[in-house]
């Protein structure tokens, strides 16, 4: 129980240096490039919670249902942040390249 209470404490304070760092740059697709490594972040997040909730905590029907949908929702917004993350990779790397060649 206390691995996924660590894991979930170590992935919201990602999730909140990323966010900062999403807010702090000027570049435009650096900023969707971080946003997409935050949603994935996030989608761990509430994974590993509604794992937590299902292994250790849900003694009803309606807790484990709630429990499987956040693992569901976790692993779909990890896996689109994942797919978006892919995608604006090269174009972050492009656009750090250019404003690196600019100075």
């Amino acid at each position: 129980m206390f691995i996924f209470v660590f894991l979930i404490i170590i992935l919201l304070v990602f999730y909140l240096f990323y966010k900062t760092k999403y807010f702090r740059s000027s570049r435009p697709v650096e900023k969707k490039w971080l946003s997409a490594k935050s949603n994935i972040v996030l989608g761990l997040f509430v994974f590993l919670f509604g794992l937590n909730h299902l292994i250790y905590i849900a003694e009803s029907t309606v807790n484990y249902i709630i429990a499987v949908i956040f693992i569901l929702y976790g692993a779909y917004f990890a896996w689109i942040g994942f797919k978006k993350y892919k995608h604006y990779l090269p174009f972050a790397i492009k656009e750090a390249e250019e404003l690196n060649t600019e100075n």
